[in-house]
């Protein structure tokens, strides 16, 4: 699988996680039809055990927005790409938000891309 597909996965891994009773196994499972891919499960493991300290560099980034307030995907989508950005390393953080805005253009409404692009952007120029 190559790395945009399981970005792809590991964004309806997540939302599907953060919208249905499903554990972290359960939800990899369901996704990815129990194929086995590192990157896709680093993502998404390293992006649930992250969660609240992606959480909180978020809130510094919106503005007036709270976390509870963003459309889910666009949560999903920030989460995922920050866990990426500020843990893995090992993509460009162009690759990472481009990624991240074809994502929300696929997912999201007409908005999406340009919000997710505007916040990511803060963290990329850090």
């Amino acid at each position: 699988m190559k790395r945009r597909e399981a970005r792809e996965k590991a964004l309806q891994t997540l939302f599907q996680m953060d919208n249905t009773g499903l554990t972290l196994d359960e939800a990899i499972i369901h996704v990815n039809e129990g194929k086995s891919n590192d990157f896709f499960e680093g993502l998404v493991r390293g992006t649930v055990e992250n969660m609240s300290e992606i959480d909180e560099s978020l809130r510094g980034k919106i503005e007036n927005w709270s976390l509870d307030r963003l459309p889910k995907i666009e949560r999903t989508i920030l989460r995922m790409s920050l866990y990426e950005l500020l843990y893995m390393k090992d993509a460009p953080a162009k690759v990472v938000m481009n990624e991240a805005i074809e994502l929300s253009k696929l997912y999201g409404d007409e908005q999406s891309s340009r919000f997710v692009n505007g916040v990511l952007s803060k963290f990329s120029a850090e």
